[in-house]
């Protein structure tokens, strides 16, 4: 991780597909005097995505790419992230693959948050997968991406317990509370580096 020393912030892109909660999170902790980033750039692969408001909210510039030519697009978006001298992208609910060449080009520079707690538990539907099984706990991770899903190095977790009267979609409100108290962690963990 090529972090800044300094007074100068790690320059952050972060990737959305759905409402941006983890987004407007990541924006709210970069505002913090001892964060050390900030969040320059928010790209999104759904044009209908209730997550790109924060982008006008907060005055951060957008694009939105839709991967219908994932190469040609990730090509773009590569162009656009050395431009803008990115230092870090950090996927926020965003629901596409990356390419290994694109992971390449951002080695090492590149998190992701998942709600469970990898290696179990991997891709989508964690929540409904994990009270199916009767898991005693569960949580969510921050790990480095690599070309394999969800199966980077890890740098944080955080476990809640489950609770009987648990759906998927109370646990899902569960996770993500906690989601929103690690990302920022481990932002600032990395940032020691």
């Amino acid at each position: 991780m090529a972090i800044l020393t300094g007074n100068k912030k790690i320059k952050a892109a972060v990737f959305i597909s759905g409402t941006g909660s983890n987004l407007k999170n990541l924006i709210q902790f970069s505002k913090k005097k001892k964060s050390p980033f900030l969040v320059k750039l928010i790209i999104s692969n759904n044009l209908k995505s209730k997550g790109l408001r924060f982008a006008k909210i907060f005055k951060i510039e957008k694009k939105i790419f839709k991967f219908k030519k994932k190469s040609l697009d990730e090509k773009k978006i590569l162009k656009i992230l050395k431009f803008k001298r990115i230092d870090l992208i950090c996927l926020a609910g965003f629901m596409k693959i990356l390419s290994k060449n694109f992971i390449k080009n951002f080695k090492g520079k590149i998190l992701n948050i998942h709600p469970s707690l990898l290696p179990n538990y991997k891709g989508l539907n964690t929540h409904k997968r994990v009270l199916l099984n009767k898991e005693k706990y569960t949580g969510c991770t921050v790990h480095f991406v690599s070309p394999n899903l969800d199966s980077g190095k890890i740098i944080m977790q955080k476990k809640i317990k489950i609770k009987k009267d648990d759906t998927p979609k109370k646990l899902a409100k569960r996770v993500l509370i906690e989601e929103h108290k690690l990302y920022p962690k481990a932002i600032l963990k990395i940032s020691k580096l």
